[in-house]
């Protein structure tokens, strides 16, 4: 049976602690492997960001993968592209280290003239949704929306500080939820709309740097 390593990333350290992502990634790299007759001899984990041609110098497990692969004759395997990158140069980087890929999502044949091509439309989605983004913030701010975050305070009683923050989350909804069904209407999944309102440093409706999906699925829920 053939070896090979795999590598697994998530860009956050909440994604991380919380296994969300890894997991689907594990799997989907194991289900592969077995089809493929592939041993997967050893697991590298990353939480750190795929943005940027140089992201290679930020990322020590990645690049560790490389090297016991190189070493071994073998492949690297990840779940999908994204997981090396959306950028176009780091993947044409990637191939002068002369150590094969294999995407999962892709399957085993995919070579790196097709994985150049997959990834420069991964960049020019990428940047269609910070275009998206950038436009639907640009409205909302128009429309005189404050885009903050409800960060609580002290309550009375409980039934009046479960009044207030029910008050204040229904608030924030109808201030941000037009940006976010904005996003939403795109074709973004609600995982996506989450890490773009991340990255504009949008905070949450407790003031949060970091959105999630049911915070995105909340805020529809409550603007609808």
């Amino acid at each position: 049976m053939s070896k090979a390593i795999a590598y697994i990333r998530v860009s956050t350290a909440k994604q991380g602690r919380s296994g969300l992502g890894m997991e689907a990634q594990q799997a989907a790299i194991s289900h592969f492997a077995e089809a493929e007759g592939l041993e997967v001899v050893e697991v590298f984990t990353e939480i750190e960001t795929g943005k940027g041609a140089d992201a290679l110098s930020k990322r020590p497990q990645f690049c560790a993968a490389l090297e016991k692969a190189r070493r071994r004759g073998c492949p690297v395997i990840v779940a999908k592209l994204d997981r090396l990158s959306r950028d176009v140069a780091f993947i044409a980087g990637l191939m002068a280290e002369r150590v094969p890929f294999i995407v999962a999502e892709l399957g085993k044949d995919a070579d790196p003239f097709m994985l150049h091509i997959w990834a420069a439309m991964a960049e020019k989605e990428r940047r269609m949704i910070s275009d998206r983004t950038k436009a639907a913030l640009a409205a909302a701010k128009a429309r005189g929306v404050v885009l903050g975050g409800y960060r609580g305070g002290p309550a009375v009683d409980h039934q009046k500080g479960t009044q207030a923050a029910q008050k204040a989350a229904q608030g924030f909804a109808e201030d941000v939820g037009p940006l976010v069904q904005e996003l939403a209407s795109g074709g973004l999944s609600l995982r996506q709309v989450a890490d773009r309102l991340t990255e504009q440093g949008i905070r949450t409706a407790r003031g949060g740097k970091v959105w999630t999906a049911a915070g995105v699925s909340r805020v529809l829920a409550r603007s609808s």
